[in-house]
């Protein structure tokens, strides 16, 4: 009889620093998700393009690598799966409005808060 594998939830971390984007994949692999890592937002559209129903969480910075900035590709990712629980954060208030249902957290932001998103994102 063939054993199936449990299903993990799946996030897509973009972020051009390293340490920081290191650190959230740390985080949610450590709470039992499978994570897909971005520097640019035109790497993270293309992630999007081939698998956006599999994802349940995106977590973006605005300032990314690259000529999109984290508040385009919230708005590109909620076109491409509507229900995907978005986060977007920056250390700078928002220029742009961001699609309706992504969240906008400002930086610095505990590592409590991203368990806690990766729990809700999971439930729903």
């Amino acid at each position: 009889m063939a054993q199936t594998k449990p299903f993990r939830a799946t996030a897509l971390i973009v972020e051009d620093d390293a340490m920081q984007r290191e650190m959230l994949c740390v985080l949610l692999e450590e709470s039992g998700y499978q994570v897909i890592q971005c520097e640019s937002a035109e790497a993270a559209e293309r992630v999007l393009d081939n698998s956006a129903d599999a994802l349940c969480l995106m977590l973006t910075d605005v300032q990314l690598a690259g000529s999109m900035n984290g508040v385009e590709l919230a708005h590109v990712a909620k076109r491409r799966n509507p229900k995907l629980d978005v986060v977007v954060t920056s250390g700078r208030p928002l220029k742009q409005p961001l699609p309706d249902g992504a969240k906008f957290w400002a930086k610095p932001w505990a590592p409590l808060d991203v368990l806690r998103e990766a729990e809700i994102a999971q439930l729903s």
